[in-house]
């Protein structure tokens, strides 16, 4: 049965290691919903660049600002083999938000294509709505109307810390006193250029937070919505990083951002039972190479937020924290994209909406 072209949603979890994507049809159970797990863009591109690596051929990046991560370790490789790489500038902007910094990599900033040979222009983007919509095509499944994409965007920050600048989106949403759905955004403020790169190439799209987005679907799962009045500690474990909240209620009480290859069992297990109770300060976790840590004033006397739920790819490095496995509608793979609904559904009145949630 071909989906109705009025109705549903796109939601794209736009990860470092996979893109996940779910089109939702409130016509139809969640199960029965299509459903996909592929390669993220980063990835893909940094294959791309390989390719052109092996087969001796110089690079010219064009296209817009993106996720790094594996892509910028091939450019790293690229230039190291002796080969040259060109970028135009928000391209560029991927690899830092100070472009004499992208130059010390040895990426050669331009304006126009170069004039050298042999060279293969790559473009950069986070989301290629066309080679989704043509798979979904073959399938007979068409493009919703409604689009939502997550990206991790850490802000524009050329001079500082962009660590820091990330952590202090986290502070400004506990400050506004909003739940998880904060991170949504119609039009993203100036600063949040990665997100507003996925506007320049799909116009209609809402964005969101990756981490946000899939703490948000995580509290779908019914053994941490059932325990919300008592107090939950949601954490994502992703490839890349690791973000974990304070909820209650319905009440956002803190924040803690760490990059996952930096944790060991031991130090995340002892970062939470701190963060649960208060006493874990943002510059701890800031000298650990981590982002920060934040909660409200009242934590302490809310807590200890004893119910643990758990979700991200890289979970299973953490066998020993216990807690619960979130898998909300049976799919952890797609705990983003259910948050992406989540929030639209909070947000905008006009969302569609089945009998029951997402």
């Amino acid at each position: 049965m071909t989906q109705k072209k009025d109705a549903g949603i796109l939601a794209v979890d736009v990860g470092s290691g996979t893109q996940d994507i779910l089109v939702w049809n409130p016509e139809t159970t969640i199960e029965n919903c299509t459903k996909m797990v592929v390669p993220s863009a980063t990835r893909i591109l940094a294959r791309r660049i390989e390719k052109e690596t092996l087969e001796g051929r110089h690079i010219f990046l064009t296209g817009t600002t993106m996720g790094g991560g594996p892509c910028a370790a091939a450019v790293r490789r690229h230039l190291r083999a002796g080969l040259r790489v060109f970028a135009l500038p928000k391209a560029a902007l991927t690899f830092h938000d100070n472009l004499d910094k992208v130059r010390e990599m040895g990426v050669e900033v331009v304006r126009n294509r170069p004039s050298v040979s042999p060279l293969s222009e790559l473009v950069m983007r986070d989301m290629d709505l066309e080679a989704v919509g043509a798979v979904l095509e073959r399938f007979g499944v068409s493009l919703p109307p409604m689009i939502a994409v997550a990206v991790q965007d850490h802000g524009f920050s050329p001079n500082a810390s962009n660590r820091r600048f990330r952590f202090s989106l986290w502070s400004d949403l506990l400050a506004a006193g909003t739940g998880l759905e904060g991170m949504l955004y119609a039009d993203p403020p100036p600063h949040l250029t990665r997100m507003l790169a996925v506007k320049e190439q799909v116009p209609r799209a809402w964005v969101m937070d990756t981490g946000a987005a899939a703490m948000l679907g995580a509290l779908l799962d019914p053994w941490i919505s059932q325990r919300l009045e008592q107090g939950v500690t949601v954490i994502n474990i992703g490839n890349e990083h690791t973000v974990a909240a304070l909820i209650k209620g319905s009440k956002l009480w803190g924040i803690y951002e760490h990059h996952t290859s930096l944790l060991s069992e031991e130090k995340l297990e002892d970062h939470l039972e701190r963060f649960r109770r208060g006493r874990l300060s943002g510059e701890e976790v800031f000298q650990d190479m981590g982002h920060g840590c934040r909660v409200v004033e009242g934590t302490a006397e809310a807590g200890p937020f004893p119910h643990l739920g758990i979700t991200g790819p890289k979970r299973g490095r953490f066998p020993g924290l216990g807690g619960h496995m979130a898998a909300p509608f049976g799919d952890m793979m797609l705990t983003g994209c259910f948050g992406l609904v989540e929030a639209l559904q909070r947000t905008i009145s006009a969302c569609p909406k089945p009998a029951d949630r997402v």
